[in-house]
Order: structure tokens, then C-alpha cells, then sequence
């Protein structure tokens, strides 16, 4: 199982992103919280489609959970379709992964 949570910065601390498409970084974690790889999103800033794009990008890395302070309606779609969870969550990433697969487990 692999965890992405949109953060504002590349630590596993981090605080996370109000929004998902334009989140400036993703942490990715693994099914014990460990912190895999920390991605930029090249979709951060630029025109419309960036719930869609970061909803490929993350299926393309084979995530199952996607956590995010906002899911717009686009990514949410994009992310029903590729049959991935999401949470809208706020707090810290390494904290909330924690609490995620506490519920999950």
C-alpha cells in the first residue's frame, strides 16, 4: 500500500497542502508510514487540469490513498475512476498516514 499526502513542504512533518492539484509536493509513504520518495508537482502552478494530471501521476506510482487538505471535484473524479481512497484531512502527514492506517489496519 502506498500513501500520497499533498504537503507545502518535503518534510515528513510537513504541514498538509489546503489543496491537492496545486499541492507544491507530494510525500509518498509505505503500509508501516515510512516515507518513501517526496515528489514535486510539476502541476502546482499552471492552467486548468491539475486534479486530473496529479490523479495520473499518482496512479502512475501506484498509490492506493491519496490525503489532501481539499480534493476538488475533478481530482476526486479522476481519482473514483483509477479506484483510489481519499481523505481530506488537516494536520501534519507523518501524524494523520499514522492515523489513516490505524483505521485502515
Amino acid at each position: 500500500m502506498k500513501i500520497a499526502v499533498a504537503v507545502i513542504n518535503k518534510n515528513e512533518n510537513a504541514e498538509i497542502s489546503s489543496q491537492a492539484g496545486r499541492a507544491p509536493y507530494y510525500l509518498i509513504f509505505d503500509e508501516k508510514g515510512e516515507l518513501l520518495e517526496a515528489i514535486s508537482n510539476p502541476f502546482a502552478v499552471g492552467g486548468g487540469g491539475a486534479g486530473f494530471a496529479v490523479a495520473k501521476m499518482l496512479a502512475d506510482k501506484d498509490v492506493n490513498i491519496v490525503i489532501a487538505g481539499a480534493i476538488g471535484a475533478n481530482m476526486a473524479s479522476a481519482l473514483d475512476e483509477r479506484g483510489i481512497k481519499y481523505y481530506e484531512k488537516q494536520g501534519f502527514a507523518k501524524e494523520i498516514v499514522r492515523e489513516i492506517l490505524n483505521g485502515v489496519d
